[in-house]
């Protein structure tokens, strides 16, 4: 499957714009037989755009998303501010090349007053769903960074992490370094797709990137808007997890101890 991600400053605070852009993109990847767009963490409405955020999210963008991944035949996994009745939601939605939603996921680790003055956290686990031969989830930025979170995806299946992020300095080592040990100690690909420019106090770092299961970088794009794409194969996954077989062996009887002492005395 051919994937691609969408890095981009946006249009902080102009739904409408973002999502012209977000069409132009479609169609770009569709030339290049991309099969699966991703974009950054709130892409919809932009991040650190204070409190215009919370009318913003009012405005539903799943049904323009559908109808563009039907029209272009592209896959779309869009972050945006899902709006509902108990409040705000940081949240992905993937749609499929026919417009119908495959999987949902709401942030659950929120970080700083930027994610917890505007949302409340998610409480479902990443969903393991497949699509085009390939067992997918997705988690947003600040998710990815609990190793334990990732390394329970890859457990449940997961052999490709989408991360829809919005990466600030001064955290280029997150993008740049950190990502490509998720990636090699699970054994899997993982799409990090972050903003670029700047929006209020908040100046992005750029550097989303495609990472194969060995930690290698197959496509990169530091600075500026653009598309990276890059080739992923579930056989690929299942090379690397037959040669380097951290999954097959954990011996988690002897870690539960070490853990039930550490929560026994967190405050």
């Amino acid at each position: 499957m051919r994937i691609a991600g969408l890095q981009t400053a946006g249009t902080p605070g102009r739904v409408d714009a973002n999502l012209t852009e977000l069409g132009q993109a479609v169609v770009r990847a569709r030339q290049d037989n991309v099969q699966l767009l991703v974009t950054p963490e709130l892409f919809v409405t932009g991040y650190d755009i204070g409190e215009s955020l919370r009318d913003l999210a009012r405005f539903d963008p799943l049904p323009a998303i559908r109808a563009m991944a039907a029209a272009h035949g592209v896959a779309i996994l869009v972050g945006y501010a899902e709006h509902t009745e108990q409040g705000l939601y940081n949240s992905a939605t993937l749609v499929d090349a026919e417009g119908h939603t495959l999987l949902h996921y709401r942030k659950q680790h929120l970080f700083g007053e930027l994610d917890r003055a505007f949302f409340l956290p998610g409480s479902a686990p990443p969903e393991v769903i497949t699509y085009q031969g390939m067992r997918l989830a997705s988690m947003i930025c600040y998710d990815v960074e609990f190793p334990e979170y990732v390394r329970a995806t890859a457990l449940a299946g997961c052999e490709l992490l989408l991360v829809p992020t919005a990466q600030m300095e001064p955290f280029t080592f997150i993008a740049r370094e950190v990502i490509r040990t998720r990636a090699w100690e699970n054994q899997i690909y993982i799409a990090y797709i972050n903003h670029d420019g700047q929006e209020g106090q908040t100046r992005y770092v750029g550097n989303s990137q495609i990472v194969a299961p060995d930690a290698s970088v197959l496509a990169r794009i530091e600075q500026g808007t653009g598309l990276i794409t890059a080739d992923v194969s579930a056989q690929v996954v299942a090379r690397a997890q037959h040669a380097n077989p951290y999954l097959q062996d954990r011996r988690p009887a002897s870690y539960q101890s070490l853990v039930a002492a550490f929560e026994k005395d967190m405050p």
